[in-house]
């Protein structure tokens, strides 16, 4: 049997997975980074713009995290693609919460604020459990074809 027929050289044919069983290659390291940074961004950028205009800065800022996340999703193929970003999401919302010392803090209280962190979790959660959309080329599942 050779190597290939194994499993382990399975990673370039989008068998489940495969990406556990060889060694991270370098784009795909720094596509995660990217999307951590773009996470941490999205996060700032949405818990400033959600208080500016109450309906709108809000559904505006959840649709930013969203399209994030699910762009992660659909760039890598992965779960993981939805986790960084998502960890840089957290990691900025959950800073911009804390307040400083002097009890300056950027979400006020209120629902809006409630709304985006709750709506922006949720919103990772889905885009994370996704089922994964089917391959072009794919064969058929039916046992009869």
């Amino acid at each position: 049997m050779t190597a290939g027929a194994t499993g382990a050289g399975g990673a370039g044919r989008g068998e489940p997975g495969a990406w556990l069983t060889t060694p991270p290659r370098p784009g795909r390291i720094a596509a995660y980074l990217g999307l951590l940074v773009l996470g941490v961004v999205v996060g700032t950028a949405g818990a400033l713009v959600q208080a500016g205009l109450f309906p709108g800065g809000l559904i505006l800022a959840l649709l930013g995290s969203a399209g994030l996340f699910y762009g992660g999703r659909t760039a890598t193929g992965t779960s993981l693609g939805v986790g960084a970003p998502a960890a840089g999401w957290l990691i900025a919302v959950i800073g911009l919460s804390l307040g400083r010392p002097e009890g300056d803090g950027v979400f006020a209280a209120g629902l809006g604020p409630v709304v985006y962190l709750l709506g922006g979790a949720l919103v990772a959660v889905m885009c994370a459990t996704m089922s994964r959309s089917p391959q072009p080329g794919a064969e058929s599942g039916r046992l009869g074809k």
